[in-house]
């Protein structure tokens, strides 16, 4: 029988696990605007990711900034965070991955790797991710999968952490399952949360509509 959990209880051995918070995007569709810094009824949605993974019982985090870097790095400057800047920020999501997969100290059983623009995710839904990694018959990938739509954020082992930082694999492709089905382990949920991110002003607006919360934009600009 495995060891029981340290908190929460259970038969399966408590995992040490890690994070990678992307936050190097130019919000180019937005026009610009720096999503991490996003307000959600009054808390930035880097904050809600930092928040969420402290719940979870993350035991190391590393933010990637990029675009804006100076007001994302002065948001979470009290959380106990390692911050890791990518300057290729432009160049996409790929290179951020690799940073902060890199930034990481030590070996961990899994790691996050988490979108800044994601308004709805909390320690519960991390926690069933987590609960789908211990409980997978294989695979090196835990990807969220909603009425055939490829969530986030993934969770992925040590095997794949070392694979994307010794070559150029991009775990975070759209077409990451077709492509390699043999790394992913798919998690079919219900769980809208994994598929709710916000890429325009619209998806803003549509949020907005959809819950009642109020969304402001860094810009001072608010959106209810």
């Amino acid at each position: 029988m495995g060891c029981l959990l340290k908190q929460g209880g259970g038969l399966y051995p408590r995992l040490r696990i890690g994070a990678v918070v992307l936050a190097a995007g130019e919000g180019a569709r937005m026009g610009g605007v720096t999503k991490s810094l996003i307000r959600l009824q009054g808390v930035p949605l880097i904050s809600r990711q930092l928040i969420a993974l402290s719940g979870a019982g993350v035991d190391e985090v590393v933010v990637v900034t990029g675009h804006a870097r100076e007001a994302v790095e002065a948001q979470v400057q009290s959380f106990p965070i390692t911050l890791a800047y990518n300057p290729a920020y432009r160049a996409g999501q790929q290179g951020s991955v690799r940073i902060g997969l890199a930034a990481l100290h030590g070996n961990f059983d899994a790691v996050f790797v988490v979108l800044a623009d994601q308004p709805l995710i909390g320690t519960g839904d991390l926690t069933e991710l987590i609960a789908a990694f211990k409980k997978r018959p294989s695979g090196n990938v835990v990807v969220p999968v909603v009425n055939g739509q490829r969530g986030n954020p993934i969770l992925l082992d040590e095997v794949a952490r070392a694979q994307i930082l010794a070559s150029d694999t991009h775990l975070g492709c759209r077409h990451l399952i077709e492509r390699q089905p043999e790394l992913v382990h798919v998690h079919e949920t219900a769980n809208l949360r994994f598929v709710t991110d916000l890429d325009t002003l619209e998806d803003v607006q549509q949020l907005a509509q959809r819950t009642g919360w109020k969304l402001e934009l860094p810009a001072t600009e608010t959106i209810a």
